[in-house]
């Protein structure tokens, strides 16, 4: 039996490891959308059709989640899979949500970097680029309109946006403060803080769930004192074996250890999604280590919107490109390069969340209904608007003005710019048609090359 019965007919039968891993490896394929999609997948697929735990208990999961730096969706099908089967359960979920990314993301980086600049490429991206500024753009508004619902967090979007854009204030200390704002207005403003992850509160009606709002909490889910060390101590000791193993290899200044060093410490600023930390990620592998450049960080994410898994999966292209171009193992093994670069890149970004679901889930599964975080996270989601927004400014100077204020203004790219917001505000096209569609104009458009010049 596969678990999906119909509702109303009883109880899902029990899920066996090896049918929950081949879920797992077709969710890994099918995980477009970004977060927001990608959690209403497996809404879908494991809430209401397969059954295969109740939406209360998902929804308290990802109030977990949410909190946590790093993918939100990729860490919530850890949570799901470690519940349902243990440990290996846990690593097997989140290991297949973000693989086949991976290595659909280093075949297209290949191609980026080897064909790039013929035209059939370049037109590609001539059109695309500018849909990525809209959805961007999108991401704010769609985030605001859930996040921003009085006053005070207009305020902390506000001084979020001005933190960032006018004093060039760290991301890791935006999102601090605003935790410590939602803190303490949580006791002296409960009204303006509790709003939650805006997510709702569970709708009954899917049927009985294996793993349903009274199934007992399973014995290895159970909260033991001594379980979070001993995790954190297995996640510490692969983060040194594979730390030690870079310095060993390629010594401290080497590029896949400053990689490695970088993108750990990336991992632990992702509050509020893949957009908000693209900031850091651009200042630390663009302007400090010159893994590549303005323009190709803008390409990478137009790659990332167009792979399955998280959207932070573009530190994978981040990784590729500077593999690349470091010649990390000589001219003739450039392709090698950027695949162990990526591959490194991955490892380190990935590695904090499983270590965080592997260590807070039985304590998160000890809390059913007594989660007190939702006034920091509202805050910290508002700040998030502010910062997401700045970035979308940041993508629309390089595509507007590709030489700068002092150069060409291109107004092609303004118009295509214009036309994908129209799509996504207006008309709610979805982000794979969106980005198709300005594409073929963008190929249109190589006809055409005194609009590039």
């Amino acid at each position: 039996m596969n678990g999906t019965t119909t509702p109303g007919l009883g109880r899902p039968a029990p899920v066996g490891f090896w049918q929950a891993l081949r879920f797992w490896l077709k969710l890994g394929f099918i995980s477009f959308g970004g977060p927001a999609g990608q959690i209403a997948i497996m809404h879908a697929e494991l809430v209401e059709r397969r059954r295969w735990i109740s939406e209360r208990r998902f929804l308290h999961a990802l109030n977990y989640c949410m909190l946590l730096p790093g993918p939100e969706a990729q860490q919530l099908a850890t949570y799901i899979g470690w519940l349902m089967h243990r440990s290996w359960g846990g690593i097997v979920a989140g290991a297949l949500f973000v693989l086949p990314s991976l290595f659909i993301l280093i075949a297209l980086s290949w191609v980026y970097v080897a064909f790039g600049q013929q035209p059939l490429v370049a037109g590609l991206f001539y059109g695309i680029k500018p849909a990525v500024t809209a959805l961007v753009l999108h991401a704010a508004h769609r985030i605001g309109g859930r996040a921003l619902k009085n006053g005070w967090m207009w305020g902390i979007a506000a001084a979020a946006f001005v933190a960032i854009f006018a004093l060039d204030a760290p991301f890791p200390l935006i999102v601090l403060v605003a935790a410590l704002v939602g803190a303490v207005g949580a006791r002296f403003a409960p009204q303006v803080f509790a709003l939650g992850g805006g997510h709702g509160a569970a709708q009954p009606g899917y049927g009985p769930a294996l793993i349903d709002d009274d199934t007992p909490v399973p014995p290895h889910a159970r909260w033991r004192r001594g379980r979070p060390v001993r995790v954190l101590a297995v996640g510490l000791g692969l983060w040194l074996a594979a730390m030690g193993g870079l310095v060993l290899s390629h010594g401290l200044d080497g590029a896949l250890t400053q990689m490695g060093w970088f993108f750990t410490k990336a991992a632990l600023l992702t509050f509020g999604g893949a957009y908000a930390v693209l900031p850091y990620v651009y200042q630390g592998a663009v302007e400090q280590h010159q893994w590549l450049s303005g323009t190709q960080m803008i390409d990478g994410l137009a790659l990332g919107e167009t792979t399955p898994g998280p959207l932070i999966m573009v530190v994978a292209f981040v990784g590729f490109v500077g593999g690349w171009a470091k010649q990390l193992f000589g001219p003739d093994a450039l392709f090698l390069a950027g695949a162990a670069a990526a591959a490194v890149v991955t490892f380190f970004t990935f590695l904090p969340s499983f270590i965080f679901i592997l260590a807070g889930g039985p304590l998160i599964e000890s809390t059913h209904g007594q989660l007190k975080f939702t006034a920091p996270l509202s805050a910290i989601t508002a700040a998030v608007v502010g910062v997401i927004l700045n970035l979308a400014l940041f993508f629309a100077y390089h595509v507007l003005w590709p030489q700068g204020f002092a150069g060409r203004f291109d107004a092609v790219s303004a118009l295509i710019t214009l036309g994908a917001a129209l799509a996504l505000f207006r008309f709610k096209l979805g982000v794979m048609p969106l980005l198709a569609a300005c594409a073929l104009i963008g190929l249109a458009l190589t006809a055409l090359p005194d609009l590039f010049h």
